[in-house]
């Protein structure tokens, strides 16, 4: 057996460990103990005999590989989730520290913080340390993901700013530790943060970071700077390829980079990795230098680039599987790359077992592998087609998209038409941009006038993927639907391995029955999928309430929900995905939108933008808190939208719908950005009455009750997802008959909560998740007292009934 071909299988035997038990950590130890004597036995049994021994030899190493993921969990669990802690209710009052280890993101999608008085919302990666709540004390190493305001920054007697605090309003630097007030909650074993910090009042910074990491922070924080002066979406990518910084992406362009399968361009991967070493190498042979020379210097290098653009998943293991080709490279035996990603694979897995379910990590290491593995047998088949160097360009990115693609139906139930054509226009740019950004970013504090030479060269390879991910987001079918979930992952992992038989042709006679078969299995399924695409989408359309009042999308964490009467149509915010709107706009066959209403600037909310550019009467817009809002109010304009800054008061109508704002109050200047100052809609007429909540939390909804004479309605567009900030009082006031949750299936913030839940079903409100029932439509029937529902994921239900809403409030809502 070829020795590249050995140590696949421990690596994924380690994955497999780690991924299962990171999931049942109190199984761990025992499942390491059985592991080692089972290891232990077949070494005995290997030294004892010589029949099979290759097949000894691997299942031992097997055996050890999959003992010390084991291992290390039954080691690491314990110290991420302590008992005093897992053992006590699910959220705690806790004053806690924590060093900071990633980069902020501004704006974050599940900002649940109550009482932010509006301020603009970080959230970030850290290492929880210190942990304090009533009487406890506990000392911990757990990974934890904060939600907070930007720290407090304390000021020395100069009045500067303590080393890495970061300038005022900015979110924390990396490895700075912080002093944070809030509510702690306990995550799920298998996740990668152990905990969620949700922060009350401004964080303190309590320690600077140390010198190398500050130093990577001013350079970070310069050079984001210095490409912010740059024009449109080049200069917003350029931080993103060049040093890891993805803050200036906008929502727009991070969409359209997923759409087109440029993802990956959008900030530092593995691939940055492999230039940064092999420039070094090249340099030093130039010189010269002594292979031992040119090694430290490499890894010198890798190290500094690590440190610089934050060690993300892909980049450890580029970095990890770099170091040892070069180490194996010094000693006189090059290693072979298979190889070499197998060992990085289990020494990370064994660092770090919960990369096992990391997306990012997978990824890295899929795209890797179908780089090494299947790039070269697919150029030779794609030669019988077209010239010999096309056929090398094409398979590279055609092996990666292979390799990543089941994966990638987790994260999105799509397949991107043009993904491989866009990474052949966009790749090619993505090393010019990195390195001139990187020399860029080196040389801006000693030479500025020739690092911003390069920013600007640097700018040009940028602009260009961003323009690429423009132009083929824009495309039709851009996207084709696919099934989601596990399911979904093993139907096209299945249908992959069959195109690779019939592309690749293995020869032989064992394998030409095979060819043909799977032949006839890729037909048969090709015909399946279409007739499938073709007749939900028609089905789907048939069964629907024609005179349909409200819709829910299906858009994942986030919300869009369209409101209808006669031509006239309201939507109200539009959810994360351009693509997953447009598609639901599609679906619902509507063209234009007389009222747009966008509540706050939260991604969840305004991300999906760019599908209605253009085709929006007039907006009415909630308070800008910077200028990335401000941007997202002028491409309205500028698109032809009237933009009314909404407050309380404000009314109109939707052909025979009345419509008023309740929220925010005009004059005031408390709640009037973020969640607490979300736009508050409510729709009065045409059958339906119904009010929609945004990402009001308790203090606002109480806030509203106070300031309005709120009476029931039919439906409510429940609050933030489902989160627990919620005004029972509100709840009890509305009475409504329907609840709509407009929620991600599976997300990570775990809504709706039990808390919502218990909520509604108190007030008999029947709850419509999006992520368990799809698109949701409301319709009335005419008939006093009745409603049709009608779900996507849900037979069809043509005359639902729904009782009367009682005017009663003491008996539960019901008449």
């Amino acid at each position: 057996m070829n020795a590249d071909l050995r140590l696949p299988t421990p690596a994924a035997t380690a994955w497999l460990a780690a991924g299962i038990l990171i999931a049942a950590p109190r199984a761990a130890a025992w499942v390491a103990l059985g592991l080692w004597l089972a290891a232990i036995a077949a070494i005995v049994i290997l030294i004892a005999q010589h029949r099979l021994r290759t097949l000894l030899g691997i299942l031992s190493v097997c055996l050890i590989a999959g003992a010390l993921t084991a291992t290390a969990v039954a080691v690491a669990a314990p110290a991420r989730q302590p008992d005093l802690i897992r053992a006590g209710p699910a959220v705690h009052q806790v004053e806690a520290t924590v060093r900071v280890t990633g980069n902020a993101q501004s704006a974050s999608l599940a900002s649940t913080t109550p009482g932010a008085g509006g301020e603009r919302q970080f959230r970030f990666r850290g290492m929880l340390t210190r942990v304090q709540f009533g009487q406890r004390l506990i000392q911990l190493a757990a990974p934890v993901q904060v939600f907070a305001t930007a720290p407090a920054v304390a000021t020395g007697p100069a009045g500067a700013a303590p080393a890495g605090a970061g300038p005022a309003g900015a979110g924390p630097a990396i490895g700075s530790v912080l002093r944070v007030r809030g509510e702690l909650a306990v995550t799920r074993p298998e996740e990668s943060d152990a905990f969620r910090l949700f922060g009350r009042g401004r964080p303190e910074v309590i320690e600077a970071p140390p010198w190398y990491l500050d130093w990577a922070n001013r350079l970070r924080s310069s050079f984001s700077n210095a490409a912010a002066q740059l024009p449109g979406d080049g200069g917003g990518l350029l931080p993103g390829l060049a040093i890891g910084d993805t803050t200036a992406v906008g929502p727009v362009l991070d969409a359209e980079m997923k759409t087109s399968s440029l993802s990956h361009l959008t900030a530092v991967s593995g691939a940055n990795c492999a230039v940064i070493m092999g420039l070094i190498m090249l340099l030093g042979a130039a010189l010269g230098l002594r292979r031992g020379v040119r090694i430290a210097l490499a890894l010198t290098a890798l190290t500094g680039f690590v440190i610089l653009v934050t060690p993300g998943p892909s980049v450890l293991r580029a970095a990890v599987m770099a170091s040892i080709i070069v180490f194996s490279a010094g000693a006189g035996r090059p290693g072979r790359g298979v190889a070499a990603l197998s060992l990085a694979v289990i020494v990370l897995l064994v660092a770090d077992p919960w990369f096992s379910r990391n997306y990012g990590f997978s990824l890295s290491v899929l795209a890797t592998a179908g780089l090494l593995v299947l790039a070269g047998p697919l150029a030779r088949a794609l030669a019988r087609w077209m010239p010999v160097s096309v056929a090398a360009l094409v398979s590279i990115p055609l092996a990666a998209q292979l390799a990543c693609q089941p994966v990638l139906i987790l994260l999105n139930p799509a397949l991107p038409l043009y993904g491989v054509a866009a990474n052949l226009l966009a790749e090619p740019a993505a090393p010019a941009a990195t390195v001139l950004g990187l020399i860029a970013c080196v040389l801006l504090p000693v030479f500025p006038v020739i690092a911003m030479a390069c920013a600007q060269l640097a700018w040009i390879p940028s602009a260009w993927i961003a323009s690429v991910a423009t132009l083929t987001a824009g495309l039709p079918g851009s996207q084709l639907p696919w099934a989601g979930g596990l399911a979904g992952a093993l139907l096209l992992a299945l249908a992959v391995a069959l195109w690779l038989i019939v592309a690749l042709r293995p020869t032989g006679a064992r394998w030409s029955r095979l060819n043909v078969s799977a032949l006839v299995a890729l037909i048969v399924l090709g015909a399946c999928y279409g007739g499938s695409a073709i007749g939900s989408g028609i089905g789907s359309r048939l069964s629907m309430p024609p005179d349909w009042q409200i819709a829910a999308c299906d858009i994942g964490q986030g919300d869009a929900v369209l409101v209808r009467d006669g031509g006239s149509v309201a939507l109200i915010d539009v959810g994360p995905d351009p693509k997953l709107l447009a598609d639901c706009l599609e679906t619902l066959g509507i063209g234009r939108i007389g009222l747009l209403v966008l509540s706050h600037y939260d991604l969840d909310h305004v991300g999906g933008l760019a599908a209605v550019l253009g085709r929006v009467d007039t907006a009415l817009v909630g308070t800008p808190a910077d200028a990335g809002d401000q941007a997202l109010i002028d491409a309205l304009a500028k698109n032809g939208a009237g933009v009314t800054r909404a407050h309380s008061g404000d009314r109109g109508t939707l052909d025979r719908l009345n419509w008023r704002v309740l929220w925010p109050r005009a004059g005031s200047k408390l709640m009037q950005t973020g969640n607490e100052g979300c736009v508050t809609v409510q729709f009065d007429g045409a059958g339906i009455s119904s009010l929609f909540l945004c990402d009001l939390g308790e203090r606002a909804q109480d806030a509203v009750l106070a300031t309005h004479q709120i009476s029931a309605v039919d439906v409510v567009k429940v609050a933030h997802h489902g989160s627990a900030d919620q005004s029972e009082r509100m709840y009890r006031t509305l009475r409504a008959r329907l609840g709509v949750i407009s929620v991600g299936a599976q997300n990570d913030y775990g809504h709706p909560t039990g808390k919502l839940l218990g909520i509604l079903g108190r007030q008999h409100t029947i709850a419509l998740r999006t992520d368990l029932d799809g698109m949701v439509l409301i319709a009335p029937t005419g008939r006093s007292g009745e409603l049709t529902v009608w779900s996507q994921r849900q037979p069809p239900a043509e005359s639902t009934s729904r009782p009367h809403a009682s005017e009663n409030p003491d008996d539960g809502g019901r008449g």
